[in-house]
């Protein structure tokens, strides 16, 4: 199927209508009865939209759920307790576009000995026009992709998710599930130029789609990288760790809140009445996370709640690796070990 454009925001808001009327087959959703007591789970950017569902519904099932958030602390908490019917959820600051933030937040799991069973990486921003970290770096790009290694990274090595290639104890009877919201803006983005990798891009408003495409083509270029990494073995073999990817469609949520000032009374009604609620594209998210035969396998890429292959180049085993390389030459340049 041809690649849809995502150029600018009326053809991502085309798309996203389009992607809603797809006929390809879909998988069923998890049953409520299906359970995660015991489970520890993480969510990022889950104190709103769509992180925020996700924390519902894996409350309500049962599973302790950490809402690690750079703000509604202790707002979107209470929220989560009162809609799920249940006490086993916190909240722990932190902001992914901060190093020092992300190394607090991983020294604290750390310290605590938590052991995660399921993280989902949903935390992401569109800025209306280009912006920089505190270090420097383009937003979406620290934000939708390099803090997903970052944090990742540090999980890996202390064992807060188990695992056997970083040395720590694997769990191969009930492997912990790493879970990605990525885009299918991913498929029509520029591609990555590994020469200039990392360095800021200037942008405003008619290119602000491109580069949130060019974001998530890291983030689902890592995605497979970091799955063929922690599954040498390949999809044949009982995973390690499950490592999946998803985008969840177009989402009636605050991720268009930096929209510009004439496209908001376009935008607010067309997603209002078009789009899906965070509670409905939770839906698939949830289905990574509690369906038994995503944890028998790794690499899986969905688009709602179709399975699916990702981008050609996404899939490419040499630009996974030069990713790999290129960002902790990134990394090393900021001190970030």
């Amino acid at each position: 199927m041809a690649n849809r454009s995502h150029s600018n925001p009326l053809t991502a808001i085309l798309s996203g209508l389009l992607d809603q009327r797809s006929k390809d087959p879909k998988v069923a959703p998890v049953p409520r009865r299906v359970r995660l007591d015991g489970r520890t789970c993480l969510v990022t950017g889950a104190n709103s939209g769509l992180g925020k569902a996700v924390a519902i519904r894996l409350a309500s099932r049962g599973a302790h759920v950490i809402m690690a958030c750079r703000s509604g602390i202790p707002e979107a908490g209470d929220d989560v307790r009162a809609a799920s019917g249940s006490d086993s959820v916190e909240m722990i600051q932190v902001d992914l576009s901060d190093f020092d933030s992300m190394t607090a937040f991983c020294d604290e799991l750390r310290d605590r000995r938590i052991t995660l069973d399921v993280a989902v990486f949903n935390a992401g921003v569109v800025p209306v026009t280009s912006r920089t970290s505190k270090h420097g770096l383009e937003l979406m790009f620290a934000v939708n992709f390099l803090a997903k290694f970052v944090v990742l990274d540090r999980l890996l090595h202390d064992g807060v998710i188990p695992n056997a290639v970083y040395g720590n104890n694997s769990r191969a009877e009930d492997p912990p599930r790493v879970i990605f919201v990525s885009s299918e803006t991913h498929r029509s983005s520029i591609p990555i130029d590994f020469d200039t990798f990392g360095e800021p891009n200037e942008y405003g408003v008619a290119d602000g789609v491109k580069y949130y495409g060019l974001s998530k083509l890291h983030l689902t270029t890592f995605f497979q990288e970091l799955s063929r990494r922690l599954n040498p073995g390949g999809n044949g073999n009982v995973p390690d760790v499950c490592v999946h990817a998803i985008c969840p469609g177009a989402i009636n949520s605050n991720m268009a809140r930096e929209a510009p000032t004439w496209l908001k009374p376009i935008l607010k009604p067309v997603m209002a009445v078009f789009f899906q609620s965070p509670e409905k594209a939770s839906i698939p998210v949830d289905y990574l996370v509690a369906a038994d035969e995503m944890g028998a396998k790794t690499g899986e890429y969905m688009h709602m709640l179709r399975v699916k292959e990702s981008s050609e180049p996404s899939m490419d085993p040499e630009k996974g690796a030069l990713l790999w390389s290129k960002t902790e030459e990134l990394l090393r340049r900021h001190d970030v070990t």
